[in-house]
């Protein structure tokens, strides 16, 4: 026997770089999710619990100063292991459904490949932190650099730290995203083109894909 009870729930997360239109697909995501009538759960990295989002704050407000690569890592990794013990791993075996704006990739992406500090130490330490935890489906969303540029400063809003980096520092993350799509089970890379509308359909026809057993063959 595997331990893993029959009713454990499904793990969900969409991943992307910064200006892909994230945040907004999350938020459509989770009313289809309950529109469907499945028991929800929402997380989001960093943050999801009081020492992650203490340390959401810091890393994308709270430092005058510049943050060392490996500082970095380390604090991501701490909040990512307070919201697996505290909110997903104790949803996950109640058998709810938990749809996180962001997980594992996005260390992968921004730490090793963005900051260059390598995915086989990302990996090692992230196996720490998370216990082996991997998501059901990671949605990887993909938009060109200039056009995520394009969106954000159309926002008209102060950037936080990862939103002001330049442009090499973004085409190296999405480069690392679009590699681990690749590369990732369960990873699949969704077009972030078109209008929010559009993309939700995108990313509704791989979870159809992904859960026939929820969904149906043509959905719900």
């Amino acid at each position: 026997m595997s331990g893993i009870p029959e009713t454990r729930g499904r793990f969900i997360v969409i991943e992307g770089a910064e200006g892909v239109g994230k945040t907004t697909q999350v938020r459509r995501l989770a009313a289809f999710l309950e529109g469907a009538g499945l028991p929800l759960v929402m997380a989001r990295e960093p943050g999801g619990t009081a020492v992650g989002e203490g340390i959401r704050q810091l890393l994308l407000h709270g430092s005058e100063g510049p943050v060392a690569r490996e500082t970095e890592l380390l604090l991501i990794l701490a909040a990512r292991a307070s919201v697996v013990r505290e909110v997903v791993e104790p949803a996950l075996a109640a058998g709810k459904w938990v749809l996180s704006d962001r997980f594992d990739l996005s260390s992968f992406a921004y730490q090793g490949y963005g900051r260059g500090i390598g995915v086989d130490l990302v990996a090692r330490l992230n196996e720490y932190a998370t216990g082996g935890l991997a998501a059901d489906l990671y949605l990887v969303l993909d938009l060109a650099v200039e056009e995520g540029m394009a969106r954000q400063a159309r926002e008209a809003r102060s950037p936080d730290r990862f939103e002001a980096e330049d442009s090499t520092f973004r085409r190296a993350v999405r480069e690392g995203y679009l590699e681990l799509a690749r590369s990732v089970d369960r990873a699949v890379l969704v077009s972030a083109d078109g209008s929010p509308g559009e993309v939700e359909e995108r990313i509704r026809s791989e979870m159809f894909a992904r859960f026939p057993e929820t969904f149906g063959e043509g959905g719900v």
